[in-house]
């Protein structure tokens, strides 16, 4: 069946991200079936197809779009923060109830997509990669502006720091699903201030 061009705005194009996204980061993309893409959304499979080739289209169009959402939280997480410590811990702070509240229903998408992508889903994988890399760059330049302004000390490595906050956040979310317990995201806020605390000009 030929696949129409269609407009992103079109309602059904987007309804249909909207609750495939929902379905990949509960379920996982590979649980999940097109019929289940048609249940969930009331629409019928020609609607489907003449928007999408197959499901591995409908998942790169959706987890693009989990990219935006994550990266409208980080950045109106910021929004009114003065100082670089300020601006991480707000960072950290999105998923401060992983648990029952996060911005996306299943939890981080980036985190969700890590494994089940790894080598089945190439595609999907180079995009979360490259949304992992804006991300780490951007904590990065929040760091480079704190070093700027005097708060972090020289020696800083932006990148390095950047890497291993992520890296820390992603494993609190992790546990903290696992667990259904939030704690996890607590100590971990508490100790990222003691480790951002570390790289001040004391």
């Amino acid at each position: 069946m030929e696949v129409v061009a269609v407009n992103k705005k079109d309602n059904t194009y987007n309804l249909i991200i909207d609750k495939s996204l929902f379905l990949f980061n509960t379920k996982g993309i590979h649980q999940t079936s097109i019929q289940d893409i048609m249940d969930i959304t009331s629409l019928p499979k020609g609607a489907i197809y003449r928007r999408f080739k197959n499901k591995n289209d409908i998942a790169l169009a959706a987890y693009e779009k989990a990219g935006s959402i994550i990266w409208s939280y980080m950045q109106n997480a910021i929004k009114g923060k003065g100082t670089a410590t300020e601006k991480i811990i707000a960072i950290s702070e999105i998923y401060l109830d992983a648990v029952h509240n996060p911005p996306i229903e299943g939890g981080c998408p980036l985190l969700n997509t890590a494994v089940e992508s790894d080598s089945t889903f190439p595609e999907l994988k180079q995009i979360m990669s490259i949304a992992f890399q804006e991300m780490r760059e951007f904590v990065s330049a929040i760091i480079s502006e704190g070093k700027d302004s005097g708060e972090f000390s020289q020696e800083t490595d932006p990148n390095s720091l950047a890497s291993y906050i992520l890296s820390s956040m992603e494993g609190a979310i992790m546990t903290s699903r696992l667990t259904l317990n939030n704690e996890h995201i607590y100590s971990n806020i508490k100790y990222m201030q003691v480790l951002l605390y570390s790289f001040t000009n004391k």
